[in-house]
């Protein structure tokens, strides 16, 4: 795994905007968080695949959880019909300890899906997860634009590093499930790129 942090600027760094008619009051974006916020990138490189990008992210849209460790977590729909996931469902990821998040789908597409977090969650912004590539080979990459939810959410993860360090392996055991899922096998080591803006450094 290569890890790499340097600092980010607004609003190179900014989260994508949000459709209108999906956010309301229980939307926890990252005005609303706490500490430092984290443009974040988790990439995967495949070869070999069985699939293609469209036929794998259908899969993970049909099911988040066939990708999901479910030492650290799983993905828990909150209406739970079990059809295809689509902008306005929502889903809970539960985490050991207090760590349960609740989310909602706000975009989808045939190669990828965005969440935005809801209150309660213990950070404040959005995840992208997405695939693209062919031909046997693909790139996963799950892309994320958060603060802490909290001041305590800010303690835990950016000076006591604990939840900080959980998530990482969240979604490299993720990353990890996803190349299961495809068929195929790793090229090149797992790469997470961080891009951090400190307070003073957000648009109003």
């Amino acid at each position: 795994m290569n890890r790499s942090e340097e600092p980010g600027s607004w609003p190179r760094d900014a989260p994508p905007p949000l459709p209108d008619e999906l956010v309301d009051g229980d939307v926890q974006d990252p005005g609303q968080g706490a500490g430092a916020f984290f443009h974040r990138r988790y990439v995967a490189r495949i070869r070999d695949t069985a699939v293609g990008p469209e036929a794998l992210m259908e899969r993970l849209q049909g099911d988040p959880d066939r990708a999901a460790p479910s030492e650290f977590a799983t993905f828990k729909r909150v209406d739970g019909d079990g059809s295809p996931m689509q902008p306005g469902d929502e889903y809970v990821v539960r985490m050991p300890g207090p760590w349960d998040g609740p989310v909602r789908v706000v975009e989808t597409t045939p190669r990828s899906f965005r969440l935005v977090t809801l209150g309660g969650h213990l950070e404040a912004g959005q995840i992208v997860f997405r695939a693209s590539g062919g031909n046997g080979r693909l790139e996963f990459e799950i892309e994320s634009w958060a603060r802490s939810g909290d001041r305590l959410s800010d303690l835990l993860y950016d000076r006591l590093r604990m939840s900080k360090e959980v998530q990482l392996h969240m979604w490299i055991s993720f990353l990890e499930k996803v190349i299961e899922l495809s068929g195929g096998v790793r090229e090149g080591p797992l790469e997470v790129e961080t891009r951090r803006l400190e307070e003073d450094q957000l648009a109003d």
